[in-house]
């Protein structure tokens, strides 16, 4: 008996002692530290630390969120994710599925007859079975694309805040943070069917789990992004080509601007994050500044990233190919204008996947790179990329025309893998 009261007296007095920093730290109206990337130039990153208290917001559920987004609008707000939130729900909190969307007559078996490229040729599809792919599309739209508007900050709560099947849309604003969410799955029920789309035909899709379109001063930190419940892989084949569900996990396009990625992991995706759409886009010259710092790229076929017109830097990223992927393309897309300048980033790879295949160019003219590891050894990227060209592009120079000085510590690539693994993503802020 006394033994158990001397229990019970130690129990209450290790609760009387647990420090108050073990409770989770309120993170809602943090800002982006100065020099902290492209996102802390001019004004810096605030999001909606300037929020009063009507506008702070804790959304369990799809319509807390949607009213609390305000339909994208400028009103300095911080909305607070607690647990999991699926947006394919209707306005009851009921669960939406593919079929719920679908509209006019719409049915995949007859999409894929009325557009057999054998007997409908290269021409973009139309008709009724198109029409109703588009209408079903946007019925889906409706739920799962949300606006986020200038001046906001979305956090999640802890280490279990989850927005599933969402789109987020930085369309066109200034000053947002988006940080410790994990972002799973942002399906397209409706895929379009391409027929010149690389020669071959292609399925395009819709949603990306962000997407910033002419958006500015943006911090994303500690968010996880995947296809986690859905891989690509998994769905069928049709007219020969794989019947894709997702697009992107950050697009980053349309004069999109000052923008810091940091301590992230982007996982289990096909196409993870394009930086300027459009070789024609010249308008895009002067913008798209981007930095991406201690990242962790895991099971990405291509594109981490991919760049055009662009001044990106990328430091201090670990990359993860998995010992059974046999899809892998690329990682570092060096595309026409872009300026990326990459230091101290490791790469893991099996044996199958060699340092020539990290890098691809098209119409790209430079690459900065230092302080590689490939596997635990020190490589030169840019020399080995224009030894092994197959001469189909044109050598990269090492002079990308600027020189970051807008960035955190940079450690070597080995001390910075190590910090990566323990600490990007989803529910890892200290």
């Amino acid at each position: 008996m006394r033994l158990r009261q001397v229990t019970v007296v130690g129990a209450l007095l290790g609760l009387l002692c647990v420090p108050a920093h073990a409770e989770a730290r309120d993170i809602s109206r943090d800002t982006l530290a100065p020099n902290d990337g492209w996102a802390s130039y001019g004004t810096g990153t605030t999001g909606g630390a300037a929020a009063d208290d009507a506008h702070v917001y804790t959304v369990t559920d799809r319509a807390g969120l949607v009213r609390a987004l305000d339909n994208g609008s400028d009103t300095p707000k911080i909305i607070k994710v607690a647990g999991t939130i699926d947006v394919n729900t209707d306005d009851d909190g009921d669960r939406l599925d593919c079929a719920d969307y679908a509209t006019g007559g719409y049915d995949l078996k007859k999409y894929l007859a009325a557009y057999n490229p054998r007997t409908w040729g290269p021409a973009r599809p139309s008709g009724p079975q198109e029409d109703a792919r588009q209408a079903s599309a946007a019925k889906q739209a409706e739920r799962v694309a949300l606006r986020v508007g200038s001046n906001t900050t979305i956090v999640g709560l802890g280490g279990r805040a989850v927005l599933k099947g969402a789109s987020l849309q930085v369309r066109n604003a200034d000053n947002v943070i988006l940080r410790n969410l994990d972002l799973r799955d942002a399906y397209d029920c409706f895929p379009v069917w391409q027929p010149n789309t690389g020669g071959l035909g292609d399925w395009k899709t819709a949603y990306d789990a962000i997407w910033l379109a002419g958006a500015t001063h943006v911090w994303v930190d500690h968010v996880t992004a995947s296809d986690k419940g859905h891989p690509d892989a998994a769905e069928p084949t049709y007219f020969a080509r794989n019947y894709l569900r997702h697009d992107g996990l950050l697009d980053i396009t349309n004069g999109s601007d000052l923008v810091t990625v940091s301590w992230s992991r982007f996982a289990d995706h096909d196409k993870a994050i394009l930086i300027g759409n459009g070789d024609t886009a010249t308008g895009d010259r002067g913008r798209l500044r981007v930095t991406l710092h201690h990242n962790t790229f895991e099971s990405v076929v291509q594109r981490a990233p991919r760049v055009r017109f662009g001044q990106v830097h990328l430091y201090n990223n670990r990359y993860v190919v998995p010992e059974d992927a046999h899809d892998y393309r690329y990682s570092l897309g060096v595309s026409t204008e872009s300026a990326l300048y990459a230091e101290n980033n490791a790469f893991h790879t099996p044996g199958h996947v060699e340092a020539a295949d990290l890098v691809k160019s098209w119409n790209g003219t430079a690459l900065h790179q230092t302080g590689t590891l490939f596997n635990g050894y020190p490589v030169d990227l840019l020399a080995i990329h224009n030894a092994y060209n197959s001469g189909s592009e044109r050598d990269l120079t090492a002079d990308v025309g600027w020189t970051p000085t807008l960035h955190t510590k940079i450690d070597s690539a080995a001390v910075a893998d190590r910090e990566v693994e323990r600490g990007a993503g989803a529910g890892r802020i200290p």
